[in-house]
């Protein structure tokens, strides 16, 4: 049994002025063949889970091309199509094989394909015929659309948000792959969909009204009414038609799994008013964390990486100078993403004070912040992830500076990346857990390991372009009415 496996992923914000090209997935990673077998190490992610899958049931693993890019702009076709082809190229080559798997995002959009899962799939089915299985695992904010469910193609998205089950997700989709290619079962898709968003945060699957929803799609796979039920609260910062929650459901009879769909899918719609987030000010956190007790952390949800952003708002480094942060008696920490501000400072070297210019370089959104501080600690920027999410992986946050402003550490690093894990100040010798406050470029992720350190986490509505309220971003494309932005009625 040979089982092709390939990944290409990125979740796209058309909220933002910048493109995704090649060089945004390089940066991250982008391996090739074999490298696929021992790039990914001991990392919890899907290629992983797939391999281990397929070593288990004695199959041979055809490796072609594994890349992520960081959430970002949409994607050049260009660029697309170069790391396509070299799949379809590599796939051509290593024929036939008795089945595929492929690890997606589910909310890739390119310049001129608002769709380009639905393309992948199609591209990979020209090579390998009909008939031949296909498997995907998908991001659970993955944008389903009717143009993905194709014949003999079988999808599977995580579980859990935080998104701790990357590598089961991975196993999960390949098993299912090798009980179909062994002839013990002959999925098929359902979708059903409701038209409407919510913060990440607000949709977590460990608690209501998501978690209850959860439950009633676990119930009926374990019932047996259904195979695998995958729910997508979908990225709700891309402005593109047919944008909403999504069930979809794997099962063995077309009329079971759309039935569950369609239930999961009303249930999630009848409590839409419970998904409104809970923000407070960014001044009364900061308050709240320079005079209680233990560590206070606060999403910095307006210009989150991993929802797309920038990552280069001055909003909360303005906003701790303001409160005098810099002159208090415990640490504050945040992060701006700035190359030409990182490349500045190392420049100068370790235990010099400079005088910076720092972020929205990139996204262009307000004007640089001017501060003075001292350098204290020059780095590659290259960490592994510690937490639940992701566990193992290797994250690079290129050229990376700490710069001591007072009493406030500035993370300022040149690439973006996951802010969800502690190991990207650990590995800068920062410690999150003496501090007195850290903000976190993160919309929800970073609770997983967050939590067992924080005596309190809040949410902060800053701006930017991942922000919290859906009702400010100028969507133009979405099919309305489009809740919460339109009063929908049932």
């Amino acid at each position: 049994m040979r089982i092709a496996i390939a990944e290409l992923k990125q979740e796209t914000n058309t909220f933002v002025p910048f493109t995704t090209t090649v060089k945004t997935f390089e940066d991250q990673y982008l391996y090739r063949g074999d490298e696929l077998l021992t790039a990914f190490g001991k990392a919890r992610l899907e290629v992983p889970g797939a391999l281990d899958a397929i070593k288990e049931a004695g199959a041979t693993a055809v490796p072609l091309l594994a890349t992520m890019a960081m959430a970002s702009g949409v994607v050049e076709r260009k660029s697309f199509d170069i790391l396509m082809g070299e799949i379809e190229q590599r796939l051509k080559q290593v024929l036939p094989v008795d089945g595929v798997f492929l690890a997606l995002h589910g909310a890739m959009i390119l310049e001129d394909e608002p769709d380009a899962e639905a393309e992948i799939v199609r591209r990979v089915r020209a090579i390998v015929g009909p008939g031949i299985p296909i498997t995907v695992s998908l991001d659970l904010h993955g944008h389903i659309t009717s143009a993905m469910l194709q014949p003999d193609v079988a999808y599977i998205g995580y579980r859990e948000f935080p998104h701790i089950d990357m590598y089961e997700t991975g196993y999960r989709a390949t098993r299912l792959l090798i009980d179909w290619i062994q002839g013990k079962v002959k999925p098929v898709m359902a979708l059903a969909k409701r038209h409407m968003i919510f913060s990440p945060d607000s949709a977590r699957t460990t608690v209501p009204p998501l978690a209850d929803i959860v439950a009633e799609g676990r119930a009926m796979e374990a019932r047996g009414e259904v195979l695998h039920v995958s729910l997508f609260p979908v990225q709700p910062w891309i402005d593109t038609p047919d944008l909403g929650f999504a069930a979809l459901v794997c099962g063995e009879s077309r009329e079971a799994a759309q039935g569950a769909a369609d239930k999961l899918a009303k249930m999630a719609w009848d409590r839409r008013k419970e998904f409104e987030p809970e923000v407070t000010p960014l001044d009364e956190i900061i308050r709240i964390g320079l005079t209680e007790q233990g560590l206070t952390v606060a999403s910095d949800a307006g210009d989150t990486p991993s929802g797309g952003g920038a990552a280069d708002s001055t909003a909360v480094l303005a906003a701790l100078l303001h409160a005098g942060a810099d002159k208090a008696d415990r640490m504050s920490i945040c992060t701006i993403c700035d190359a030409e501000a990182a490349s500045q400072a190392a420049r100068a070297g370790v235990g010099k004070t400079v005088t910076l210019q720092v972020g929205h370089k990139r996204s262009g959104l307000g004007d640089p912040l001017t501060v003075t501080g001292k350098v204290k600690v020059i780095s590659d920027g290259t960490y592994v992830l510690e937490g639940p999410g992701g566990n193992g992986m290797v994250g690079e946050m290129g050229l990376t500076v700490v710069l001591a402003i007072g009493s406030i550490r500035l993370n300022l690093r040149s690439i973006p990346h996951f802010e969800w894990d502690i190991g990207i100040h650990k590995s800068v010798g920062l410690d999150p857990a003496g501090a007195a406050l850290v903000f976190v470029r993160s919309p929800s992720h970073f609770r997983a390991s967050y939590a067992p350190i924080a005596a309190r986490i809040f949410l902060a509505d800053t701006p930017g372009p991942t922000g919290l309220n859906m009702r400010r971003l100028a969507f133009t494309k979405v099919t309305r009415p489009l809740y919460p932005l339109d009063l929908a009625n049932d």
